[in-house]
């Protein structure tokens, strides 16, 4: 079974927008877990632009599936996971003034930040993912840092599906192949819809979590949050 993980910082960016409360990001949270997802995600940025580390806190005792923290791990950023200390912390290369992810680690220019990084986080009893690009020797380098998981950076694959399916998918097969002989678990994220999610799923061996957030929030202006996660969901059968 692979899992989907919700990402809300969409509903924290409209929040933000207006001021307020509306709409409420803890509720459609429990309203995320409640139609079916498996875990939810937050990326809360220096800037908190969207999530904040406020609704972090409030999240926490809320979410009874899966909750998952992205981020650069700074030392604030640390902080924050080691005191809410949620079930994954997918690590990213973010600079704080990143739009969105576009990259993946260069595992061996930062191999001993990481390997710090995660000793940090397993010795907090937290399972980590470091946010990677396909090529497999850096998904080796990244086995080295003693991470749980990797998490495949599906933005070239979203761009180029279009184009030829097989093409895009080849080298995230190989990737998660590679993991798995690693004994790395894999997940993946970044423009996953559900024009390309079911195509992904049913090519990528060993896929274990799916985190979905612009386009799941897109669709679900037009679909409603209840339809469209039942939708996703469908892709990952």
């Amino acid at each position: 079974m692979t899992y989907l993980s919700v990402n809300i910082n969409k509903i924290a960016t409209l929040r933000n927008a207006r001021g307020g409360n509306l709409p409420n990001v803890e509720n459609v949270a429990v309203d995320c877990e409640r139609f079916g997802a498996n875990g939810i995600t937050v990326h809360p940025r220096p800037d908190e632009r969207h999530i904040k580390h406020s609704d972090v806190f409030a999240l926490r005792p809320l979410i009874r599936t899966e909750f998952n923290i992205e981020g650069y791990p700074s030392e604030d950023f640390m902080e924050l996971v080691l005191k809410v200390k949620p079930a994954q912390v997918t690590l990213v290369p973010d600079a704080p003034d990143a739009l969105t992810s576009s990259a993946g680690w260069n595992v061996a220019e930062n191999i001993d930040f990481l390997t710090n990084i995660v000793e940090r986080l397993k010795d907090a009893g937290i399972r980590t993912s470091i946010f990677v690009d396909t090529d497999v020797e850096n998904i080796k380098m990244a086995a080295k840092t003693g991470t749980d998981r990797v998490e495949l950076y599906t933005g070239p694959y979203a761009t180029n599906f279009k184009k030829n399916p097989a093409e895009a998918v080849a080298p995230y097969a190989t990737a998660s192949d590679a993991a798995h002989r690693c004994g790395l678990g894999v997940n993946a994220g970044h423009d996953l819809s559900l024009e390309n999610l079911k195509y992904f799923h049913d090519n990528i061996p060993y896929l274990q979590e799916v985190s979905i957030g612009h386009c799941l929030i897109s669709d679900a202006l037009y679909m409603g949050l209840e339809q469209t996660i039942k939708a996703y969901k469908d892709c990952l059968k």
